[in-house]
């Protein structure tokens, strides 16, 4: 049995990853998902969603510490991009449990091709008068860059970076709903996979694209109408069925720690986004009813 999890794992990651798992390489392609970022989430030049999570794992022979991570618990880590329909575009498999984030994300090929241009990323467009660059969305742990997009910090934030907040957070909702459908649908996330190391990757690599897979060719059954969340007309969050599926052991949130540190070049290319989003041209008729003057996004 092992030898054919081990062989029939690896055969669907062969047999689907080039046609089910593909990253964008060209400045067409980024604005392919860009385009469908807004209509969905109602966010202009939005190329993808970032986080990570840990996947429970029993701590390997040898092991040590290295997969032992902040919750107590041991565990690899998946970090992954989807696009506003809920699929992978990519994944990092395989990294320590005890590792962020953001130490994940900066040593990946991805963060590499980011910074020096090999990405392909389109050019900075103007959108009504607003210069806005492509960009991924992703939470406080990853550090601000032109072509990644976080969150205004702290609670003491003014009603137009409340707004900011919110809208950013309605497209990072996408990755959410992502690893949520996988992990309730595939069962082996349910409790700790007991596995030798290379089996484990080989494993979650199979279940990624196989979701990705059943996304594009069986949607109807696979993620069922109420499954993913969504959004009433006055903008008001509608929970999807997949909560009370998956479990908390499955894909748990990676620690909340890392570099911070923002460019000023940054900076300046969210408060440009932050006044599009507030702008007669970037606003939606919902956005005031979701803060409060305490400085709370709700979600």
């Amino acid at each position: 049995m092992s030898k054919v999890l081990r062989e029939g794992c690896a055969a669907v990651w062969t047999a689907l990853k080039n046609d089910y798992l593909k990253t964008p390489s060209t400045p067409a392609e980024w604005k392919q998902v860009a385009e469908e970022f807004e209509r969905e989430w109602n966010l202009p030049h939005v190329i993808g969603a970032l986080d990570g999570k840990h996947i429970t794992i029993q701590n390997p022979k040898m092991g040590g510490s290295d997969f032992h991570n902040y919750k107590g618990f041991n565990s690899t880590n998946l970090m992954a991009i989807c696009d506003a329909k809920y699929r992978f575009l990519w994944v990092d498999i395989g990294s320590y449990g005890r590792d962020n984030d953001a130490a994940v994300f900066s040593r990946s090929d991805i963060s590499e091709m980011m910074h020096t241009g090999d990405a392909k990323l389109p050019a900075a467009e103007r959108v009504d008068g607003y210069f806005l660059p492509y960009y991924l969305v992703g939470d406080e742990i990853f550090p601000l860059r032109q072509w990644l997009m976080k969150p205004y910090p702290g609670k003491q934030l003014d009603i137009t970076q409340q707004i900011f907040n919110y809208r950013l957070s309605r497209s990072r909702r996408s990755i959410e709903n992502t690893f949520g459908i996988m992990s309730s649908k595939f069962r082996i996330f349910r409790s700790p996979i007991i596995a030798n190391l290379d089996l484990i990757d080989l494993i979650v690599q199979a279940c990624v694209v196989l979701h990705n897979y059943l996304l594009l060719t069986d949607n109807a059954r696979y993620v069922p109408t109420g499954f993913i969340d969504s959004y009433d007309n006055t903008g008001a969050l509608v929970e999807g069925s997949w909560r009370n599926e998956a479990t908390p052991e499955g894909l748990v949130p990676i620690c909340r720690q890392g570099n911070r540190n923002a460019s000023i070049v940054a900076k300046a290319t969210r408060d440009m986004l932050k006044d599009y989003v507030n702008s007669e041209a970037g606003s939606v008729s919902w956005k005031h009813a979701h803060v409060t003057d305490a400085g709370v996004v709700l979600q």
